[in-house]
């Protein structure tokens, strides 16, 4: 069985492209000063990205007071979550990387596989694991729908800029998202 690292209270995301190493680096900070970083391929991004817009579809429909039962009412409702998000998201501030601890050590984890699950408290629980030779590594997440907006977007920005030839297929854009509007923004503060 992998090592796991109980969920964290998240503070700041970071996804950026790496050009030497043709992958993203997601970095997560927590409130206290743990700093958590991940490699993404442009293949475990793809698969990535239409798991993560799944899931807070649902996430967002399971919210307190939310009548939305059919698949294209629930889509609309988180686009509109989606827009407001991203109207109101702090991603002027700078990732803090000055961390205190480095849990996975300082290489970022090669994520090869990853789990959603969502959790009864109205969460996404992810699992990042790393199966690479004897010594596997994992990470488990807990995240709110605020943060997997936030990271769809960073993920997604960063896949633009990354040139990898990919756009989402018969998946809304906002206007925030579109590769025209995207100003430098690389971390999103929770």
């Amino acid at each position: 069985m992998l090592p796991k690292i109980k969920p964290m209270n998240i503070h700041q995301l970071s996804v950026i492209y790496d050009e030497r190493h043709d992958r993203l680096i997601l970095k997560l900070n927590t409130q206290d000063s743990k700093e958590f970083r991940f490699w993404l391929t442009r293949r475990m991004a793809i698969r990535l990205i239409p798991a993560l817009d799944q899931s807070v579809v649902k996430l967002e429909a399971a919210q307190p007071g939310i009548a939305a039962t059919d698949e294209p009412t629930q889509k609309l409702l988180t686009e509109l979550k989606r827009d407001a998000f991203l109207q109101t998201a702090d991603f002027a501030t700078p990732f803090s990387s000055e961390p205190q601890e480095l849990p996975l050590g300082n290489e970022p984890l090669l994520i090869t596989d990853a789990q959603l699950n969502m959790q009864a408290n109205g969460s996404l629980q992810v699992t990042f694991q790393e199966k690479l030779g004897p010594n596997g590594q994992s990470c488990l997440l807990n995240l709110q729908a605020t943060l997997v907006h936030g990271l769809i977007h960073l993920i997604r920005q960063s896949m633009t800029k990354a040139d990898w030839g990919w756009m989402p297929q018969g998946e809304h854009i906002s206007a925030a998202e579109s590769p025209s509007a995207m100003p430098e923004q690389t971390a999103y503060k929770h």
